[in-house]
C-alpha cells in the first residue's frame, strides 16, 4: 500500500454528548487550568530563587512541576477550544504530535515519582550516605534519564499506533489523541502493536510502582524504629504527600493503559483520564509543596521582597 493512511484528520468528539453543559465545563476546566499553571509556576519560582530549597527533594519537585506544566499544556488548551467550537478536527500529524508529547511527559512523570520514592528512601534509611547517594551529579543524571527514557518510550508507543492504516472512521471518542481511542480506528490487526504497548505500560507503571512499594517498606521499618513520636511524624509527613499522589496517578493510569483497547469505554475512561490529566497536576503543588513548611516560608520571603505582607499567605 503506497499510502499507509487514508485518514488526513481526526475529529475529537470530547464532551460533545453533554451539549449545553459544555460552556459550564469550559469555565470549570479553564479555572482549573489557570490554577495548575499558577501553582506549578509558584513552586518552580520559589525553588529556583530560594537557596534553602536547593536540595535533591525540591530539585525533583521542580522537575516534576515543569514536566506537569508542559503535560497539561499539551492537552488542555485544545480541549478548552473544542468545548466552545463546532469544528473539532485535528490533522493526522497534529494528532500524532499531541500523543507523542502527552505520552512523553506522562511517562516522565511516572519515572520521576519512582525516583522521588528512592530519594525518600535514601534520606530516611541511609541518612549518612545520603549526600553521596543523591549528589547533584547523580540527581541530574536521574532526572535526565527519566526525561530521555520517557520520550523514547513515547516514540515507540506513538509509532506503533500511527504506522497502522486508518481508512475508516476518523471520530476519536475522547478529548485528546490517546492510545486506546485512536488505535481502535485502525483498519488492520492491532494485536502485536497493542502487546508491545502493553509491555511498555507494564515497564512504566508496574515496575516503578513495585519499586516504590519496596522503598516504602524499608521506610516504614525505619520510621517505626525512631524512638520519638515527633521524629516519626516528621519522617512520615515527608512521605505521605508523595505516596498519596503515587496511588492516584498510578491507579488511574493503570486502569486505562494496562488493558486492551477493545475494553475501552469512552464515558468511564474520560472520567478516569480527567483525574490524571487535570486533578493530579492540580493536587501536586498543594499536596507536595504548598503544605510544606519550608516552601511556605520561602513563599513568604518571596512575597515580602515584592512589597506585600507575608501575613497574606
Amino acid at each position: 500500500m503506497a499510502n499507509s493512511s487514508f485518514v488526513t484528520e481526526f475529529l475529537l468528539m470530547g464532551f460533545s454528548s453533554l451539549g449545553e453543559l459544555q460552556p459550564v465545563l469550559f469555565m470549570v476546566f479553564l479555572a482549573l487550568y489557570l490554577i495548575i499553571l499558577s501553582g506549578n509556576f509558584t513552586i518552580i519560582s520559589v525553588i529556583f530563587l530560594d537557596r534553602s530549597l536547593h536540595t535533591p527533594m525540591y530539585f525533583f519537585l521542580c522537575v516534576l512541576s515543569v514536566s506537569e506544566t508542559f503535560y497539561t499544556i499539551v492537552i488542555l488548551p485544545k480541549m478548552l477550544i473544542n468545548l466552545l467550537s463546532v469544528l473539532r478536527t485535528l490533522s493526522f500529524l497534529s494528532c500524532a504530535t499531541q500523543m507523542f508529547f502527552f505520552l512523553g511527559f506522562a511517562v516522565t512523570n511516572c519515572l520521576l515519582l519512582g525516583v522521588m520514592g528512592y530519594d525518600r528512601y535514601a534520606a530516611i534509611c541511609q541518612p549518612l550516605h545520603y549526600p553521596i547517594l543523591m549528589s547533584w551529579r547523580i540527581c541530574g543524571q536521574l532526572a535526565g534519564s527519566c526525561i530521555v527514557t520517557g520520550f523514547l518510550i513515547s516514540l515507540v508507543g506513538t509509532t506503533l499506533v500511527f504506522i497502522l492504516p486508518f481508512c475508516g472512521s476518523n471520530k476519536v471518542d475522547h478529548y485528546f489523541c490517546d492510545i486506546s481511542p485512536v488505535i481502535r480506528l485502525a483498519c488492520a490487526e492491532t494485536y502485536t502493536n497493542e502487546l508491545i504497548i502493553f509491555i511498555c505500560g507494564v515497564l512504566v507503571l508496574v515496575v516503578p510502582f513495585i519499586f516504590i512499594c519496596i522503598s516504602y517498606g524499608f521506610i516504614a521499618r525505619t520510621i517505626l524504629r525512631i524512638p520519638s513520636t515527633e521524629g516519626k511524624h516528621k519522617a512520615f509527613s515527608t512521605c505521605a504527600s508523595h505516596l498519596t499522589v503515587v496511588i492516584i496517578h498510578y491507579g488511574c493510569a493503570s486502569s486505562v493503559y494496562l488493558r486492551p483497547s477493545a475494553k475501552y469505554t469512552s464515558g468511564r475512561d474520560r472520567l478516569v483520564t480527567v483525574t490524571y490529566t487535570i486533578i493530579t497536576p492540580l493536587l501536586n503543588p498543594v499536596v507536595y509543596s504548598l503544605r510544606n513548611k519550608d516552601v511556605q516560608i520561602a513563599i513568604r520571603k518571596m512575597i515580602g521582597k515584592t512589597g506585600f505582607s507575608p501575613k497574606m499567605l
